[in-house]
């Protein structure tokens, strides 16, 4: 399993970027029992929780500092996560990961995730 995370990208405040997270390899392997979730590493600080998604997508949690601007989603038709993120602010400007759960429910911990992507860089000016 190889996921690749897409989409980031620079953008002024208040823009907007969508991200997403596949398993790059094709290796048939379904993720559609886990929860996925989103974390970020800003520059010079330790990954952080964004957001996380339960199997079904019926369950979502955002990281306080993202909620009402970041929407969790996913495909699993397509085996796929998105990340929509409106209203940017420079303190967004992170190193962005996607993870599947080795459960079925969301997570906020990182070790509560087997397969990380390579992540995208997110860039925010002001």
């Amino acid at each position: 399993v190889q996921l690749q995370a897409s989409g980031g990208g620079s953008v002024q405040a208040g823009g907007s970027l969508r991200l997403s997270c596949a398993d790059s390899r094709r290796t048939g392997r379904t993720f559609s029992n886990n929860g996925m979730g989103w974390f970020r590493q800003p520059p010079g600080k330790e990954r952080e929780f964004v957001a996380a998604i339960s199997w079904r997508g019926g369950d979502t949690r955002y990281a306080d500092s993202v909620k009402g601007r970041f929407i969790i989603s996913r495909d699993n038709a397509k085996n796929t996560v998105y990340l929509q993120m409106d209203s940017l602010k420079p303190e967004d400007t992170a190193v962005y990961y996607c993870a599947v759960g080795r459960g079925s429910s969301y997570s906020y911990t990182p070790g509560s995730y087997a397969y990380w992507g390579q992540g995208t860089q997110v860039t925010v000016s002001s």
